[in-house]
């Protein structure tokens, strides 16, 4: 049985500085508000290759990068589509 049929997809998965967080408010000006797995919550910035191309609503699921130098700020790297963001749900990766 393959992946495919099962509807099991392989996931981009978030490296050792990124966490899965759901947007919970739409701030305006490309930021949003975070609540991130680790338990914070954060100002996430929409960065400007993702502007357009991937449009960002409250209750998407997302990776974000925090800041290093500003921990309660993060960069949002990746959007998951709905079917996603179940999968992530079913297999406990996020809430």
């Amino acid at each position: 049985m393959s992946d495919e049929s099962s509807g099991r997809r392989d996931l981009r998965m978030p490296n050792d500085d990124q966490v899965f967080a759901v947007v919970t408010n739409m701030l305006g000006h490309s930021r949003v508000r975070l609540r991130c797995a680790d338990g914070k919550e954060r100002m996430g910035r929409i960065p400007g290759r993702m502007k357009y191309r991937n449009w960002i609503n409250e209750g998407d699921v997302v990776l974000a990068e925090p800041w290093s130098w500003q921990d309660e700020k993060a960069d949002i790297e990746w959007r998951y589509d709905s079917s996603a963001a179940d999968q992530l749900r079913r297999e406990g990766h996020i809430e």
